[in-house]
């Protein structure tokens, strides 16, 4: 287990603590990216482009609801920073009991609207005739798994708030493998299993998240954890009304801005959708492969967030400006390799996903427009994240949400009208360019001269 108190160890390099934090976050954030990714490989390999297309559609909903527990992880996490950093271990579970129990219940809402709303929210997105019938199959069972896959997201978003970076690490690798062996199993009936097609990969999905929540349950307990689910934690498992308002006070904006994002996403998914099949799954392997570099993006914002939040809690506000530029720099370094990366090798990793070759040069295509800007976007993730662990949300996160609301989507629509579905894609360049700008001018002209101080 890795706790980083920035209180006890003063002499040590900033950039040494960053990347002791990073380093099994990024991993972790690769594996989990990569389970999707090995889903979208068998299903796309095994079953076709058309099943493809059929779970891409699923993606947005998905991460709607997602973005919901983010949020809610989100600011619980800060302020599990903040106690972490200030030594208050009775503090850090009461927090993580209202939390885990928060996300437990959106994950059941989830549940049960995703059974109700499948096929007429799909329909809303255009989903193509063809792909309706598989994409909404999918799109229940998946949906009935969420309350697994959301407390799991937000357990382990706790751990890292205490700076524990390596059991989430641990549970991925456990879920990533599970993953690995049951879909192909159900897609092709191996062991005696049933056939299941498209929704092998969402069944696969219970299996593996439930087994990477026992794990944790059973690992943390042994390790005697600050975050072990013991009596004290258990008791602390419901909706503490003080502490849910301090959490929702950092989770909401949050919360808005990632269901922002997520809506946002299915306007896109809705205009993407208008060119067709192709154009669907092309959408679906693009994903993938920016998930990739932007989930390390944002694994370095979310780093600079919790080191922020436990430097304010250890009453080291004056570590937040070297905290902010050494995650700019390092963004611009495993960032900008990923995107260089991503270039040079855009027609093999594409590959993985698409079997046919129109798709796939279509696919390029789009990948090629807006892959760059996967640095900006890390950029003003950076600056967001730290003035977020302070407390200051509701600037930043109006600054994304307006950014999101009257510059991609417009931009969008806009462009798409002018350039065809590559027009789509250039509105990601141009809204992150305006959001970086917007938040860097709000940090340096008015944040950094306010007062920093603990929130709870």
């Amino acid at each position: 287990m890795t706790a980083l108190h920035p209180a006890a160890r003063p002499e040590r390099p900033l950039w040494r603590t960053y990347l002791a934090f990073l380093g099994p976050m990024v991993l972790a954030n690769i594996l989990q990216s990569l389970s999707g990714s090995v889903n979208g490989v068998y299903i796309g390999q095994l079953l076709g482009t058309q099943a493809l297309a059929a779970v891409a559609g699923m993606f947005p909903v998905v991460f709607f609801f997602i973005a919901l527990v983010i949020g809610v992880g989100g600011g619980a996490s800060v302020l599990i920073g903040q106690a972490w950093g200030a030594r208050e271990p009775h503090r850090v579970k009461a927090i993580a009991g209202t939390a885990l129990a928060l996300g437990g219940l959106i994950g059941l809402a989830a549940a049960v609207l995703g059974e109700w709303l499948a096929r007429p929210a799909l329909a809303a997105l255009a989903t193509a005739p063809e792909l309706l019938p598989e994409a909404v199959a999918y799109a229940r069972v998946m949906m009935l798994g969420m309350p697994l896959l959301l407390v799991f997201i937000v357990y382990t978003q706790l751990l890292r708030g205490v700076g524990d970076t390596v059991t989430p690490l641990l549970a991925l690798c456990l879920s990533t493998a599970v993953g690995l062996v049951v879909t192909p199993a159900l897609i092709l009936g191996w062991l005696g299993l049933p056939r299941l097609g498209v929704v092998s990969a969402a069944v696969a999905g219970w299996v593996s998240f439930a087994l990477a929540l026992a794990f944790l349950w059973v690992y943390l307990r042994r390790k005697r954890h600050p975050l072990a689910p013991d009596a004290e934690l258990l008791r602390a498992l419901r909706i503490d009304p003080r502490l849910l308002r301090v959490v929702l006070r950092i989770g909401v904006p949050t919360g808005v801005q990632m269901v922002t994002i997520a809506l946002a996403e299915l306007a896109i998914l809705g205009l993407v959708n208008g060119y067709g099949a192709d154009a669907t799954a092309a959408y679906g392997a693009v994903n993938q492969i920016v998930n990739y570099v932007q989930f390390p993006a944002l694994s370095i914002a979310i780093t600079a967030s919790i080191l922020g939040a436990q430097a304010i809690g250890a009453g080291r506000g004056e570590r937040l400006a070297a905290i902010v530029r050494t995650g700019l720099l390092l963004n611009v370094l495993f960032t900008g390799s990923l995107v260089l990366l991503g270039y040079a090798l855009s027609h093999w990793l594409l590959g993985f996903f698409l079997t046919t070759a129109r798709v796939l040069e279509l696919a390029q295509t789009l990948l090629h427009v807006m892959l760059w800007a996967s640095v900006v976007f890390g950029l003003q993730a950076v600056l967001a994240g730290v003035m977020r662990a302070s407390g200051t949300v509701w600037v930043p996160t109006g600054i994304s949400v307006a950014c999101i609301l009257l510059v991609q989507l417009p931009s969008a629509h806009g462009l798409s009208a002018r350039f065809g579905l590559a027009g789509v894609w250039l509105s990601y360049p141009v809204v992150f360019c305006v959001m970086l700008a917007l938040q860097a001018g709000f940090y340096l002209l008015v944040w950094r001269y306010r007062k920093i101080e603990r929130m709870i």
